[in-house]
């Protein structure tokens, strides 16, 4: 608890000194919470692979899509069983945690706002690793090209990857320093989310004729 409250009290408070600009720029860019902006990522791979069928587009789309809807079923009916506080709640209260090694700032704010719902597990990081796993399986083991997208809440910014796991870590980072999640609950959403993205990648994706 103390590691994850410290992280998210230096790094993502809105007068942070620890936080870098890019560190800034990425959790602004996914303060965008709606799943268009993964969509993205899957429209910027299918784009540089010119070969590809009508009928696999779609059918990646529809298994994403679906991911994404049990990912975020998943993670709000835990978000609703755990209902933990958020990082603005627990830093002007640290005083009541019972943990010596946190300290109370009744001033301290997060670098964006916080969602009016509860901290755990991290909802991003869920739909990151869905989007992931079925991409790679998409692919077959094969290199995927540079993957993109943009942001409504980065005035239309455009960022790249080359790998799925720099993405996923992008997406777990940038939550933390906006100051709205700990560490434990993007692990905890990535980790569902790949098991989302597993279960729909063998069910949708794989079982059906290419």
């Amino acid at each position: 608890w103390a590691r994850d409250f410290n992280e998210a009290r230096a790094f993502g408070g809105r007068g942070s000194t620890q936080r870098s600009a890019e560190q800034t720029d990425a959790a602004r860019f996914w303060e965008y919470s709606l799943p268009a902006i993964y969509h993205g990522v899957v429209r910027s791979a299918v784009q540089q692979q010119p070969r590809r069928s009508l009928l696999h587009n779609a059918r990646l789309f529809a298994t994403v899509a679906q991911a994404m809807d049990d990912a975020l079923i998943a993670t709000f009916d835990a978000k609703y069983h755990y209902h933990f506080w958020r990082p603005v709640t627990a830093v002007r209260n640290a005083d009541i945690d019972g943990n010596d090694a946190t300290q109370r700032d009744a001033s301290w704010a997060p670098l964006i706002d916080t969602p009016m719902h509860p901290e755990y597990p991290s909802a991003h990081s869920s739909l990151a690793a869905v989007v992931a796993v079925v991409l790679k399986a998409d692919n077959a083991g094969a290199a995927l090209p540079v993957l993109s997208t943009s942001s409504p809440t980065a005035k239309g910014a455009l960022r790249k990857w080359t790998r799925l796991e720099d993405f996923v870590e992008e997406v777990a980072d940038a939550r933390v320093h906006a100051g709205i999640h700990y560490r434990s609950a993007t692990e905890a959403g990535e980790a569902l989310g790949t098991r989302v993205g597993e279960l729909a990648a063998a069910r949708l994706l794989l079982a059906a004729p290419q």
